[in-house]
């Protein structure tokens, strides 16, 4: 379908005999004009000014509004032709999308780069300056929200009916600032000035209760149940249009945002109490205000779990108010599966069940049959803390209804234990959704588990903990249930978009199809030992340093040293992610320094990156970011380091950011305790970028480790086995502490004050935690690690040789496209072919 066509009056949503189908839907023409006219329009109509009083956000909002409607047309097109086909569908159920910028994502998927950039200078506007307008959405966090992204990328490139669902946060996370070297968390006001590519549909709002109390009542000789809540709130969605990548086809996102259902009483206001009469709105809106609010108290923890029972409700709903009035309940694993990213939406499980049951009037074993095939469930984690866990007391007040079905489902799913193991209490206690000690809660990856068609991990190692430390029972009592799918990333956004150079370079050698077949870049092999690639591809390198030290001048006030290694870790910020131990390399290669040990000259010259935000109420967390910033202050100060070694920390780590500093990395940082992490994405983007990592065999670095080769990737540290069994023997840090000379002087120089100003006392709960509570073994594997960034160093220093690893890098990392994980969840789980 070009430009200039128009979807055909059957298409309309309203139906073809309806008088607005009369109309056609159109696009702006695929030519320069047609550009340039639907641009005028849209500032003149859409935002009321002339282009020579308009404002710089004017002409970004219009200029966005454009590539908006060329989308539109597709959008509508292609939701008739799902409809139609009724095909089986994918809910991608997510607390999470960490979506980045908007705009070169939308024209490179519609192919109007060359078109709009064109129209552009015919009206005397440069696009970077509308570029630098835009503010990247505040809908996630970190991994698990840019997974969320990379999936519903791959989904439209796939041509696979979808729709993701999640919150539209008014504030997003935070905006990370750091005072004194400590973080400051401050409103991420991403929607101030608007944001073009949503649209609202407020006359699709959804009523969601809360509260309240359940009573019976007879059914015509059944005993049914009823929810009769206590209050209740809107749930207003926001469309987001998903397109893929130059296939005509665009997929939906639509988030959810909390109104209150009376936000105003005049009678109140008129009586002068103006505060009590807007209390309702105040008191619903906060549900959609912020991602992850701080729930170290009950209102926190009560607010997170109104957000996520908020928008799996609303979406649950949602999508069964779109299909026909007699579709046939029974039929519904047929038309859709809910994909579970994580334990945020789990409460959807109870939810399905009380509108079929209490409002379909299905049989309870009928209702589960189809539950138990409508969700799937990925489990993201390998930290039991992680899994979350809600008392029966918070769920009884807020959703007593769904606390009588998560009852029901537990006691007939114990049934179902004793008979097949018998009076096993303790498996039955470790199976039980409901927890008794040490207080009684539910285990919601426990009810996802009992509840889902399939259960998987998204590494081939975290899989296998999974199956056998994490939920073993459960993989002993359902066979066949849990599965892998190894995580990937959307090729569009992470090399196509962010690493052009490279892009430009890769096409020359092997062709364009590579941006939606990834395995192609095997294809690349050969050129690792053709010299003039070789020196292409360095030449790439060094000019994304350049751009990446434009952007930190601009944005930080900091500088890229020339000649430097680019050394980076951003992730966010955990004591298992272990930036802790990447710290206590720098203070070890600077107290070589500063002791005299060790000459300046000899040091290889490295610019360390950081990038990571710690949640508002995770103390230590926030402690090691002041560490972090304190020992940059001192080491890139310091005259005897003779600027061979630099610290940078640029705060309020994004999507924007990551799309500059990861194709300009030398070295990957993935060094998390083996067996702690589920997989990780960073170390695909990475490694498809050009960077050599150091890491652990941990989560998907066993996987990228297998696929480049042990001669190009720097192994470190313990095995998971091992890991387990120093726990077993009893794992003491202090004594790694005194049995290595250039840990205890990086430890001592830490606690000395060296890196406050004198005072002993402000790194003291570092240092004594490390000592004493070193719960991810960052002692344990010091020495492993410091040997192998010596063999870094080496390596580092023949640039040719660097050169050939980084580029089998880029040439066997093809299986981590987001496209491939997409394939896998189709087959393994969720059965959801293309409609053409």
């Amino acid at each position: 379908m070009t430009a200039t066509d128009h979807t055909p009056e059957s298409a309309h949503p309203l139906g073809a005999t309806h008088p607005l189908a009369l109309a056609p839907v159109t696009g702006p023409a695929s030519s320069v004009d047609g550009f340039v006219r639907q641009f005028l329009r849209n500032l003149n109509y859409e935002r009321g000014v002339p282009l020579s009083a308009s404002t710089p956000n004017d002409r970004y909002m219009a200029f966005a509004m454009t590539v908006r409607d060329y989308l539109m047309a597709r959008w509508l097109e292609d939701q008739k032709r799902q409809r139609e086909a009724q095909a089986k569908g994918v809910a991608y159920l997510s607390a999470e999308y960490l979506l980045g910028r908007q705009l070169d994502n939308n024209l490179l998927a519609t192919g109007l780069s060359e078109i709009a950039t064109a129209a552009m200078e015919t009206c005397g506007i440069d696009i970077d300056d509308l570029r630098a307008q835009e503010v990247e959405p505040g809908l996630g966090n970190g991994g698990l929200g840019r997974l969320a992204a990379c999936f519903i990328d791959s989904l439209a490139t796939l041509g696979v009916p979808n729709t993701g669902y999640g919150i539209r946060y008014e504030y997003g996370i935070f905006r990370q600032t750091f005072e004194d070297g400590q973080q400051v968390e401050q409103p991420d006001s991403w929607l101030r000035l608007g944001s073009p590519w949503e649209f609202p549909h407020p006359e699709a709002a959804r009523t969601i209760s809360f509260g309240g109390h359940t009573e019976t009542y007879d059914d015509e000789g059944t005993e049914r149940s009823r929810w009769v809540p206590a209050w209740n709130v809107l749930a207003v969605p926001y469309n987001y249009m998903v397109p893929g990548y130059l296939n005509g086809r665009v997929n939906t996102l639509r988030l959810w945002s909390a109104k209150a259902t009376n936000s105003f009483d005049l009678r109140v206001f008129n009586s002068g109490d103006y505060e009590e009469a807007v209390r309702s709105q105040t008191f619903a809106e906060n549900i959609s205000k912020v991602l992850y609010p701080e729930d170290s108290t009950p209102q926190g923890k009560e607010l997170r779990l109104q957000q996520q029972y908020f928008f799996v409700a609303a979406s649950i709903g949602d999508f069964l108010a779109s299909l026909p009035a007699d579709f046939d309940p029974a039929n519904l694993p047929d038309r859709i599966i809910f994909q579970l990213n994580d334990t945020h939406p789990v409460i959807g499980v109870p939810e399905l069940m009380r509108v079929l049951v209490d409002e379909k009037k299905m049989a309870w074993e009928d209702a589960w049959g189809i539950t138990q095939k409508c969700f799937a469930y990925t489990c993201h984690t390998l930290l039991p803390e992680a899994l979350e866990v809600w008392s029966v007391d918070l769920l009884g007040r807020l959703l007593p209804r769904h606390l009588e079905i998560i009852y029901r489902i537990n006691d007939e799913f114990l049934v179902e234990v004793r008979e097949r193991f018998g009076d096993d209490e303790m498996r039955i206690r470790n199976m039980s959704i409901i927890s008794e000690f040490p207080d009684r809660s539910v285990r919601m990856a426990f009810l996802a588990t009992v509840a889902g068609a399939k259960v998987n991990g998204v590494a081939e190692l975290h899989s296998q903990l999974l199956r056998e430390k994490v939920l073993p029972d459960f993989n002993e009592f359902y066979p066949g249930k849990f599965t892998n799918v190894t995580n990937g990333v959307t090729p569009r956004r992470f090399v196509r978009l962010s690493n052009p150079g490279l892009s430009t370079l890769i096409t020359e050698a092997i062709g364009p199809g590579w941006v939606t077949d990834l395995e192609r870049l095997r294809e690349l092999e050969t050129y690792a030992e053709d010299t003039q690639f070789r020196d292409a591809f360095a030449q790439v390198k060094a000019a994304n340093k350049r751009r990446l030290g434009d952007v930190l001048r601009a944005r930080d006030g900091v500088e890229i040293s020339d000649g430097h290694m680019l050394d980076v870790m951003v992730k966010r910020l955990h004591e298992y992610k272990r930036q802790m131990l990447k710290l206590l390399h720098i203070v070890t290669e600077y107290e070589g320094i500063v002791s005299g040990r060790v000459a300046a000259s000899d040091v290889q010259p490295r610019t360390f990156v950081f990038g990571a935000k710690a949640a508002p109420g995770y103390v230590m967390a926030k402690r090691i970011i002041h560490l972090i910033n304190a020992v940059g202050s001192v080491v890139n100060d310091d005259p005897r380091v003779e600027g061979r070694l630099k610290v940078l920390f640029p705060p309020n780590y994004n999507v924007t950011l990551a799309e500059r500093l990861i194709p300009a990395a030398d070295l990957s940082e993935q060094i998390s305790l083996a067996g702690k992490e589920a997989s990780g994405t960073g170390n695909m983007k990475f490694a498809l970028n050009g960077a050599l990592t150091i890491g652990t065999d941990d989560g998907a670095n066993v996987e990228i480790r297998e696929l480049v080769g042990d001669d190009n990737f720097f192994l470190f540290g313990m095995s998971e086995p091992e890991v387990e069994a120093l726990w077993a023997r009893g794992y003491k840090p202090a004594e790694f502490y005194q049995a290595d000379d250039g840990l205890r002087r990086a430890m001592d120089l830490i606690a000395s004050g060296a890196f406050s100003g004198g005072d002993k006392t402000v790194f003291e709960p570092i240092v004594s935690n490390l000592l004493y509570d070193d719960r991810f073994m960052v002692l344990a594997d010091y020495s492993s690690y410091i040997a192998e960034q010596a063999k870094v160093d080496a390596a580092y220093a023949d640039q040719d040789a660097w050169t050939r690893s980084a580029i089998l890098n880029v040439a066997r990392c093809g299986f981590f496209s987001s496209d491939r994980s997409m394939r896998d969840y189709i087959e393994r789980i969720w059965h959801t072919p293309p409609v053409i």
